[in-house]
C-alpha cells in the first residue's frame, strides 16, 4: 500500500530508490559490514573528502563502484533521499523548486504545463524528478523536462533515430545509445503547441 506522500504527491518514486534500498540490504551479506558500520568505519579511517573516501573503499577494502560512492556520499551527509519513498519524494519536491528558483523562477509556469501535459498522456505515464531535471517514464525514460538556460527549456524526448522535423533538434543521443535522442526548445506558452504534443505524445507510445 503506498503511502500517505507517496498517494498525495503528483511524482512517481525513482526506480533508482528500490535499487539503492536492495543494495543497503545487501550490503552486510556481501562486505560483512551495514551501511552504517561502512559510514562510521569511512569517517574514523579515511581520508576527508568525498572523492578520496570512494577511492579508499574500493583499494583497501575492495568493494565495488557502486557501494564505495554510496558510503562515500553518506560519510558526507548526503545522499538521505534515498533511504526511502518518502524521502526522495520530500527532495523531489525541493529539486524542483531550486531548478526554478531566482532568475529561472519565470519558467516554472511553464515547466508545470509541461508536466501536467505529460502526466495526461495516460496512466502509466510518471514523473520522478532528479536534481537538474525531471524525467518522465513509462516502462523507460521517454522524455525530460530540464531548464536549460534562464529563459529556455528544453523537452528530451525519446524517439530513436526517427525522422522528424527541424524544430526537433538532434541532441547525439542516438550515436551515444542514449534514450534522448531530440530536444524541443520552449521559452513561451506559444511553444507548447500541437506539434510539441503531437511529439511527446508519440515518445510516450514509442515507449509501449
Amino acid at each position: 500500500m503506498p503511502s500517505a506522500t507517496a498517494a498525495k504527491s503528483i511524482y512517481s518514486v525513482h526506480p533508482g530508490v528500490a535499487m539503492m534500498q536492495k543494495r543497503v540490504r545487501e550490503l552486510p551479506s556481501t562486505t560483512g559490514r551495514s551501511l552504517e558500520q561502512w559510514v562510521e568505519l569511512t569517517r574514523k579511517a579515511g581520508p576527508a573528502t568525498e572523492k578520496e573516501r570512494r577511492e579508499w573503499l574500493k583499494k583497501e577494502h575492495k568493494l565495488g563502484t557502486n557501494y564505495a560512492a554510496c558510503i562515500a556520499e553518506r560519510a558526507g551527509g548526503k545522499g538521505t533521499e534515498e533511504d526511502s519513498p518518502e524521502a526522495y519524494l520530500q527532495a523531489a519536491v525541493a529539486w524542483v523548486e531550486t531548478q526554478y528558483s531566482g532568475s529561472r523562477a519565470g519558467m516554472r509556469p511553464l515547466y508545470d504545463q509541461l508536466l501536467k501535459l505529460a502526466l495526461s498522456l495516460g496512466k502509466e505515464a510518471k514523473a520522478s524528478p532528479g536534481k537538474t531535471g525531471v524525467p518522465l517514464y513509462r516502462n523507460h525514460v521517454f522524455a525530460t523536462i530540464k531548464p536549460a538556460t534562464h529563459t529556455r527549456i528544453d523537452l528530451g524526448l525519446a524517439l530513436g533515430n526517427r525522422k522528424t522535423p527541424k524544430r526537433l533538434i538532434d541532441t547525439g543521443g542516438y550515436e551515444k545509445k542514449d534514450r534522448i535522442t531530440r530536444r524541443i526548445e520552449v521559452k513561451s506558452k506559444a511553444d507548447i503547441n500541437d506539434e510539441l504534443k503531437r511529439w511527446l505524445k508519440k515518445a510516450y507510445e514509442m515507449d509501449e
